[in-house]
């Protein structure tokens, strides 16, 4: 607006007030001063615009009222009347005011914003005046004639920062809508806003301001939104040079810009339309720290519930998420951090998040992998369908984290969520379904080698999963469902638990027990090896020694202490009661003036372990009604999930688990009727799991429940008879457990049994078997002498020399157990029956254990057909070659049978985990660990597992590695914990197991030709396979001892056949490759070694010579180089001179003769490979097999074409299609076919005797490669002289029966 020519004041200058009113000047006090003043203010009240006379009138009032002496008048009631006046005056005079005077206009406005100052005090008495005052200028929006000042800005600046400062909780809301109405006025109507008046409206959004007075950080929010669209623009501008250009000098509000970014966001996203593109600029900054403060600003916008920025700006969204993978740590935590946010207020922004947190799960970094899982599990435990199964998927690959932090919060997120949804079902079923798997998971961690974790998994189970703290009922219905719903792995894991836990137990118990005795050395020795036990079972086995040590001295100190903890372990203890005795030994050991106790906090994780917090008498009786409700079908099975039956089977499976480690809370004639009531159901497993419960716990049965006694010897009778042979087995050992007069009863088992046995009806002959061996195993005086006539005329004669039936012809190496023929079956436990009828005995004075190692060992030559009659299909020799080796295995472990097991015999057992199908190698590779760690077999066996080294199966192969890791620990370990086991060195000390593995290696039937390069690679990969975990630590000097024994070997003979050159010299060519072997693996093995190894006299035998030294190397300089690189070494130059030049491009074929190690993974009558597939088939006998385990086993394996097309195996044949199996056998490891058995001399002597030194009879067949192709050797294999064959084949059937009659009476 213009302003008006100044006008004069009417006559001449004479100022006229209004009637009634006196002059004012400064010649009268201030209180008369203050009385004509209201009554001016009252005439301007009352004048309004279109009094134009009034207003002529009055103009020489209102320019005197703008007079310094008003203006700057101390009095404070002067000023506000004065300034009521001014306003009134600019609205009467309106749109042009009477000044007109730029200095004098601003002069006024910044008087009168200053008088606003008093708002602040509502209770004034002056209050209501300027309420009007402010009114009266936001009405007129007076303000805006400063727009036409130079200087308006100053005035604006005074005016928001006055209003901003006076505005408090105490303003009614038209005080703020004045207010409001006044700034907008400002904003909206001039030509822009300048940054200084922006900071004053900014800076009440940033936090500390916004703290400091709430009320106008909502002034400015209201006036924002209200000026949106006028001030965004001014807005961008700041944003863009402090965010852009770096200008941060424009404001003191810079360093402040995230802040006001955020708050502005919140306000209306409008204000920020044109600042979000110039964020995407500065999440790409090089600096990492600026990312930093902006990945965190956009997180809270991104993350903000009602916010609409991820959709609305794409870009900017999928920048952001390029953040997750920003090299710089915090960023990546940032962004992992707003990831929980995101999930719990947009679920719809899931699927973009999904990806980025899979690759942080993984991240470097355990800070971050760790917040990944807390970003997670916090969305889970809010609404499980925030988070999809892929995100859950990511906590449970964490469970398996190398960091322990990682761990404990994967595994802890999940059992939070288990109990949430799966126990209190707080979400319904669907959502306990989708995660049924975290039981699962959770337990399966027990396998684990760490000791934290298994803690926390037992911590786990007792809080969350089966919470402790329930009441009595509710917590074995909940123990019950839950081992129904676990797999079988889950179930192993949680059985093992327990049986830790009660190891545990065991080990307190004793402790306590050697406490009672007198103070001794041995007593102390004993109770130092308890000690370190129970420290090994502990968190940081090192610091538990020492806080074991310091408990042991206070329990011998405190008798009380020692009450509490026997009561606390007693096989009578309650749960409430294990609840006490915790609370009162911890009470005990607590140091109040210690803040943090770690020796407490040690035996705390002793005290859960051994405390019986979930099972009792209570417990199992409330278990059992449980059964008997899943049994009478009133149970909630289905409800809960599973079938009645499946509820009953597996209820009676935790019955029998628990009557292991809890026998004593099983006695009561309730439980012993449900039980009997289990034995009558037609389910097999719940009956046999019913005899064995009966079997752990019911020594008390025959003195205290003869009701319960008459019921059940029947019943067992029943089952021992016509049973199944588990069902068998578990009345035998049940009658022998809890019956005084177990004699009488087996004898009347036994008798019956022994005069029904009919090898022609095989279906109606196992139970009988079982029963029988285990009768004459429990009790060999009373049946030792009847069973042998049973072995000799009935197991030998009838039964296993004589083949009835004709087998499935299917070509087939292994068939389901369904499939197996009674006649086999029945064969299998008759040598099972041999087994068990040594063990009882245990001792050989009638040799019947030297006639049953050979039939054994008959059995495996035959490859299973002892008759070789043919009439036994392919997977039932399968079946009887594991049931010998394994016979041959379990009399190993008895000492008086192992003394007389042959080398030749141990041989062929041990080759058996190189049998051509996989599920011997696999079954018989688990029997033979199983036995070994628990230290059942003698160390030589150990050896066999360095045959595992030419398993064509990865799997296997991996397998007998972590056998050989877990044997080996374990001896350490058994070493470390029993001092007196250091007399028994030999038989203990892993390096040990190196002599048995040379002699084992030396007789290899594949060891046909000792100069053969891939026969010693061969060679060299079973020893380093062994070697490798042996030297994985050279522990006291180790390396040096594994090379003096070798070398120490060398000048010894091979105790097998001691006059054999040929022999001898394979021993000294293996220890050879072993030396080598050792010294490229080991820098120490050349030092001296102060112990001489002892070496095994039973295969290896001194020289006859004394000065006898074989100092010969055995490995040529050729040899070593390609053992060492796998190739030549290269040829100089001049040595090429004459060799003969070939054609660029073209390749030479040379005829090879394929070595016997090269058989193929298929039947035996498999068709052979076609040469068109070979390309290296000796380098071939490593490679990973490619094919099912189903393919392995199969008579026509699959093979590939060269197009790489799978196709039949004939298919890649030349053969006719009426070739027979018999014309072309695959090669067998370490004996030819019987069909070449005859072949012609001329045949055998071009091939240079080597069909001669493979220890035919041998009886071992390869592991089946399906990489590797046949030898050109069975290729050309003559099929002559079959009828003479035959014939031979019949008459040594002839003897073998006969002499084995002989042995056996």
């Amino acid at each position: 607006m213009e302003f008006p020519q100044q006008q004069k004041p009417a006559g001449d200058g004479k100022i006229f007030y209004p009637p009634g009113v006196k002059e004012i000047t400064d010649k009268i006090s201030n209180d008369e001063v203050v009385k004509r003043l209201k009554m001016v203010v009252k005439t301007y009240m009352d004048m309004d615009q279109d009094s134009e006379e009034e207003k002529q009138q009055y103009l020489g009032l209102a320019l005197h009222l703008a007079s310094e002496f008003f203006l700057r008048n101390p009095n404070k009631d002067v000023r506000l009347l004065v300034a009521c006046c001014l306003a009134d005056i600019f609205r009467i005079y309106a749109p042009e005011a009477p000044y007109t005077s730029h200095d004098k206009l601003k002069d006024i406005f910044l008087f009168i914003t200053r008088q606003l100052k008093g708002l602040e005090d509502t209770k004034s008495p002056q209050f209501n005046r300027y309420f009007y005052l402010l009114e009266n200028l936001a009405w007129v929006k007076s303000y805006n004639i400063c727009f036409e000042l130079e200087d308006c800005n100053e005035i604006f600046i005074q005016l928001f920062k006055t209003l901003f400062s006076v505005i408090n909780n105490s303003h009614n809301q038209k005080v703020q809508m004045h207010m409001m109405d006044l700034m907008s006025s400002i904003i909206m109507e001039g030509d822009g806003v300048t940054q200084e008046l922006l900071d004053t409206i900014l800076i009440n959004l940033i936090p500390a301001h916004k703290n400091l007075n709430k009320q106008a950080y909502d002034l400015a929010k209201t006036l924002l939104k209200r000026t949106v669209q006028t001030i965004e623009t001014c807005i961008a501008n700041f944003f863009n040079q402090v965010l852009v250009m770096g200008k941060s000098s424009v404001s003191d509000l810079s360093e402040h810009v995230f802040d006001l970014i955020q708050e502005l966001f919140a306000i209306d996203p409008l204000l920020l339309t044109s600042v979000m593109p110039q964020l995407e600029f500065k999440l790409k900054s090089n600096d990492g720290e600026e990312r930093l403060a902006v990945v965190r600003l956009l997180a809270k916008l991104f993350g903000a519930k009602d916010s609409e920025l991820a959709t609305q700006n794409r870009p900017l969204w999928q920048c952001f998420l390029g953040r997750f993978n920003d090299i710089h740590v915090p960023v990546r935590l940032e962004c992992v951090k707003f990831a929980s946010h995101c999930l719990m207020n947009h679920p719809d922004l899931a699927k973009d998040l999904t990806e980025y947190l899979k690759v942080r799960s993984h991240d470097p970094e355990e800070a971050i992998r760790h917040d990944v899982i807390v970003t997670i599990i916090n969305a889970g435990k809010k609404d499980l369908n925030l988070v999809n199964d892929q995100l859950l998927g990511f906590v449970r690959e964490r469970t398996l984290d190398k960091r322990w932090r990682v761990r404990k919060e994967a595994m802890m997120g999940l059992a939070q969520l288990f109990k949430k949804y799966c126990l209190h079902h707080e979400a319904g079923k669907e959502s306990a379904l989708k995660i049924s798997w975290i039981k699962d998971k959770l337990l399966h961690i027990y396998y684990q080698n760490s000791i934290d974790d298994k803690l926390l998994v037992e911590k786990i189970f007792a809080q969350y999963m089966v919470p402790h703290s329930l009441d009595t009922e509710e917590k074995m219905k909940c123990l019950y469902y839950l081992y129904a719903c676990l797999d079988t792995n889950a179930v192993k894991a949680l059985n093992e638990m327990w049986k830790c836990q009660n190891m545990l137990r065991g080990l307190v118990r004793e402790l306590l027990d050697l406490h009672k005795l007198p103070v001794s050395e041995a007593n102390t020795t004993s109770m130092m090896g308890k000690l370190m036990t129970i420290a090994k079972n502990l968190p940081d086995a090192g610091k538990a020694q020492d806080f074991m040590k310091k408990f042991n001295q206070v329990l011998g100190e405190d008798e009380k202490l020692r009450i509490q903890l026997e009561t606390l372990i007693s096989p009578t203890c309650s749960c409430k009661q294990a609840e006490l005795c915790v609370r009162e030994i911890t009470r005990k050991l607590t140091f109040p003036k210690q803040p943090t106790n770690p020796f407490l906090e040690m035996v705390k994780f002793l005290l859960e372990r051994i405390a019986p917090v979930h099972i009792d008498s209570e417990a199992i009786s409330a278990l059992v009604k449980l059964l008997n409700k899943s049994i009478e079908g009133t149970a909630d099975d289905e409800e809960e999930g599973v079938t009645p039956d499946t509820a009953i089977r597996s209820g009676l499976e935790l019955l029998k688990v628990l009557s292991f480690t809890h026998p004593t809370a099983f006695h009561s004639a309730e439980t012993y009727e449900s039980l009997l009531q289990c034995l009558k159901m037609e389910d097999d497993k719940v009956a046999e799991a019913a005899i064995q419960i009966f079997r752990n716990t019911g020594q008390k049965i025959e003195t205290e429940l003869q009701q319960i006694r008459s019921t059940l010897i029947p019943i067992l009778h029943q089952k021992a008879k016509r049973g199944t042979p588990h069902q068998a087995k578990q009345a035998v050992h049940c009658i022998h457990a809890i019956f005084n007069n177990k004699e009488v009863q087996l004898a009347q088992i036994f008798e019956p049994l022994s005069r029904s046995l009919n090898a022609d009806v095989p279906e109606q002959l196992i139970t009988p078997l079982v029963s029988l061996g285990h009768i004459s195993m429990l009790a060999p005086d009373q049946f030792a002498s009847p069973m042998k006539s049973i072995v000799a005329n009935f197991i030998v004669k009838d039964l296993l020399m004589n083949d009835r039936s004709m087998g499935n012809k299917n070509g087939k190496l292994w068939t389901s157990d369904e499939e197996v023929s009674p006649e086999v079956l029945a064969k299998v436990q008759a040598i099972k029956l041999l087994v068990r009828w040594l063990l009882g005995m245990k001792n050989n004075q009638s040799k019947s254990a030297n006639s049953t190692l050979r039939l054994l060992s008959a059995m495996l030559v035959s490859e299973g057909d002892l008759t070789e009659q043919k009439k036994i299909s392919k997977s039932d020799m399968s079946r009887l070659r594991l049931a010998a080796g394994g016979a041959i295995m379990k009399l190993a472990q008895e000492p008086c049978y192992h003394d007389i097991i042959t080398p030749e015999q141990f041989q062929l057992c041990g080759l058996v985990i190189n049998d051509e199908c996989y599920q011997v190698r696999q079954i018989f590779a688990q029997k033979l660990h199983l036995a070994l760690v628990k230290l059942l077999l003698p160390l030589e066996y150990l050896a066999v597992f360095a045959l595992c080294a030419k398993d064509p199966v990865k799997e296997r192969r991996a397998h007998a590695r972590q056998c050989l890791l877990k044997n080996i620990t374990v001896r350490r370990e058994y070493m470390k914990q029993n001092p007196l086991a250091h007399e028994k060195l030999v038989s203990l000390l892993p390096e040990y197991v190196v002599p048995y593995m040379i002699h084992l290696l030396a007789h290899d039937p594949d060891f046909t030709k000792p100069q053969e390069y891939e026969q010693l690679k061969d060679i060299k990969e079973c020893l380093w396979f062994m070697l490798e975990v042996l030297m994985t630590k050279n522990e006291n000097n180790s390396h040096a001892f594994l090379r003096k024994m070798v070398e120490n070997i060398k000048q010894t003979k091979d105790a097998q056949c001691p006059d054999d050159i040929k022999a001898n010299e394979k021993l000294y060519i293996v220890c050879d490759v072993a030396l080598f072997v050792i010294a490229n693996k080991s820098t120490a093995c050349h030092l001296e070694c102060p112990k001489d190894p002892v070496l095994p006299t039973k295969f290896f035998l001194l020289q006859d010579k004394a000065d006898f030294k074989n100092d010969k190397e055995y490995l040529s300089a050729e040899t070593r180089q390609m053992l060492l690189t796998g190739k030549p070494k290269p040829t100089p130059v001049l040595g090429a001179v004459n060799k003969p030049l070939t054609v660029p491009g073209r390749r030479v074929f040379t005829k090879t003769t394929t070595g016997p190690e090269a058989a193929s993974n298929a039947s035996t009558n498999s068709q052979l490979s076609s040469p068109a597939l070979n390309k290296n088939s000796n380098s071939n006998a490593g490679t990973e097999s490619t094919e099912s385990r189903a393919q392995e086993n199969n008579e026509n394996p699959i093979i590939k074409n060269d197009d790489g097309k799978k196709v039949p195996e004939e298919a890649g044949q030349n053969a006719p299609p009426d070739a027979t199996t018999e014309t072309s056998p695959v090669k067998r490891r370490g004996r030819p076919p019987k069909s070449a058995a005859a072949a012609p001399t001329g045949a055998a002597e071009k091939e240079g005797g080597a069909a001669a030194g493979g220890g035919a009879g041998r009886g071992r067949k390869r592991a089946a490669d399906p990489t590797a192709d046949p030898s050109a050797e069975s290729i050309n294999i003559k099929m002559s002289k079959q009828q003479q064959q035959k014939d031979e084949g019949t008459k040594r059937q002839i003897d073998l029966q006969r002499c084995l009659r002989m042995s056996m009476c």
